[in-house]
Parts: structure tokens; sequence; C-alpha cells
């Protein structure tokens, strides 16, 4: 028989292991912990945190429980929904308060939803950066994951090729970015760069998704789509005169969540909306109470079959 390895592991991580294991396993209080080994309370708390943080315990919640909710079963009633993710944001009324919490429920989504041998889309955004750095090491296989809207540079938002990568490691699966600004400086360019062989086919690989995970943004002056530069001032003023509700993959949606063909449109490289809306499955995650509007939009046109928000815009939609 081999000798064991015992170089990765050394005393420090074998004592966290067994406090881990009266706590999780046992149902001892940090304070009868304490008391057993001889330690402070507080030393309990830093060492359950060391657990956590060194690898030595994953907590996993699953995410079907977070779906069957009083407010989800809702949800999906009033909606047509398949599913409904509820995040309780501990009383959190701004964006920022909620985001946190709302991408660790979105990230159970996404591990709920997707399955060996998707084929999943991911957008852009603050929302989907968050729920990348808030999923686990899946143990899925033959997973391929497509950026879903070109690159683009923002001091606010995170790159959309730096979310796809994320996930896709998460996932287990290939990733396939889409190598290409996500606007062009003017209609003709795009086209060309469209046509592109190596562009041409990343986008060929958006026409059959399995599942499409992605945030929505509103029409407010300081969207992201005009601090990311693909939209400018002029082009969203004559977008909300025009009856934009919504913003999708950089794409304008009316009221009943039809695409409205406005610029940037034309300078886009993304996936369509009639694209998206063929996924099988169209995970939205959104929170905020400025959401209200634009999810309410995306609901309407049929862009969504599972759903993650906070639990005030979950209520919102419901009483509106």
């Amino acid at each position: 028989m081999a000798p064991k390895d015992h170089t990765r592991h050394n005393d420090k991580d074998a004592q966290l292991a067994n406090v881990a294991l009266l706590y999780y396993g046992e149902g001892l209080t940090q304070s009868e912990i304490a008391k057993r080994i001889g330690v402070s309370r507080p030393t309990v708390v830093n060492m359950l945190r060391d657990c956590r943080e060194r690898g030595i315990v994953e907590i996993r919640v699953g995410g079907e429980v977070l779906s069957g909710s009083k407010l989800s079963r809702q949800l999906c009633e009033k909606f047509d929904l398949q599913d409904a993710y509820v995040a309780q944001a501990n009383g959190g009324k701004s964006r920022q308060s909620t985001l946190p919490q709302v991408a660790r429920v979105g990230a159970l989504a996404v591990s709920d939803i997707v399955k060996s041998g998707d084929v999943v889309g991911v957008a852009w955004g603050e929302t989907i950066k968050a729920v990348s750095l808030a999923m686990n090491q899946s143990n899925l296989q033959n997973v391929t994951v497509c950026q879903m809207i070109g690159s683009m540079v923002s001091d606010r938002v995170p790159t959309s090729e730096d979310c796809s990568i994320r996930i896709a490691k998460s996932l287990n699966g290939d990733c396939y970015t889409l190598h290409a600004p996500a606007v062009l400086s003017s209609a003709k360019l795009a086209l060309q760069l469209r046509s592109e062989p190596t562009i041409a086919t990343q986008l060929d690989r958006l026409q059959d998704l399995d599942v499409a995970v992605f945030s929505i943004g509103n029409t407010k002056t300081n969207t992201h789509l005009v601090a990311a530069g693909i939209a400018n001032d002029n082009e969203l003023e004559v977008a909300v005169e025009a009856g934009a509700k919504a913003i999708v993959c950089g794409r304008y949606i009316s009221e009943e969540g039809l695409p409205l063909g406005l610029p940037p449109e034309d300078r886009l490289i993304a996936i369509e909306i009639e694209q998206l809306k063929k996924a099988q499955r169209k995970l939205m995650i959104a929170t905020g109470p400025n959401r209200l509007e634009a999810v309410s939009a995306a609901l309407r046109g049929g862009l969504v079959t599972h759903l993650c928000v906070d639990e005030e815009l979950a209520n919102n939609l419901l009483t509106q």
C-alpha cells in the first residue's frame, strides 16, 4: 500500500476539521465547543470561519428549497414560470444592499438549472459578475458556455468575457468568448464583423441555447448601457420616447417585452432578442426597486422561464 500523502494538511487543519464536525455534524453550539476544547467562544468563531476559507468545510444550500416558498409559487403561477427564486435581503432597500444575497441565490439557481451537456449563454453586467463570484464548483460534464454580448470597457461594469469565463469554470465547462467589441462605430462595420467566420461561428452558437443567464437594465439616465459607452445619451432619450422600458444584452424592449430595433442595435455584436427567447431555460436575475418596470416587460415578452429576485421586488411584481 502506498504511503499516505501528509503534505497537504497539517495539525491545524485537523483541529479545524474536528471543530467543524462538532459544529456541523453533532450540532454543538459555539460555546459548548469552546468549553470542550478549552478555548474562548470568539476563537471557535474564527476557527469555523477558517474552515470555510480553507475549503475544509463547504456549505451548500439546495436551491430547490428557495424556489419552494409561497412567494416563489405565487410568482410561478402569475407569470407562468418554471421556477422562481426569492432572496431575503434582510430588509435592504437599495440595490447595493440586496445584490450580494440575490447573487448568492442566483448562483444556486444557475447550479440548479444547468445540466450536463447543456449549452449556456451568459450575459454581462454587475449582477452577473456578482453571481459568477458566488458560484461553487460543480461536477457537471460537457457544459459549453457562450458569451452573449461582445466586450466593452467600463469603470462601473466588469467585462463580459470575465463573467463567462468565471461561470464556465464553476460549471466545469468549456468557454467560448465573443472576440469582438459589444458595439462598433458604424452599422456597416458591425455587419462586416458579424460576417467574419470566427465571429459568425461564435454567434451561431447562440442560436440553440439550452440555458440563458442574464440580468436586465432599466432606461434611467444612469443606465450601464450609457456608462459602458454602448449607447449615448441622445440614443437613450430617443429610445425612451419610443417606449423603451428595459435593456437586455444591449437591446431595448418595449413594455410588452418586444424588441424595438433602435440604435445602437444596428451596431451591436450580441445575441438577438428572438434568439434569447428561443433558449429552453431563461434565468433572469434582478434586484433593486428601480427594476420593477424592466422585469415586468421581460416577463410579458416571454423572455423568462426562471426568475431570481429580491423579496421586495417579488412582492411588487405580485401586486402591480
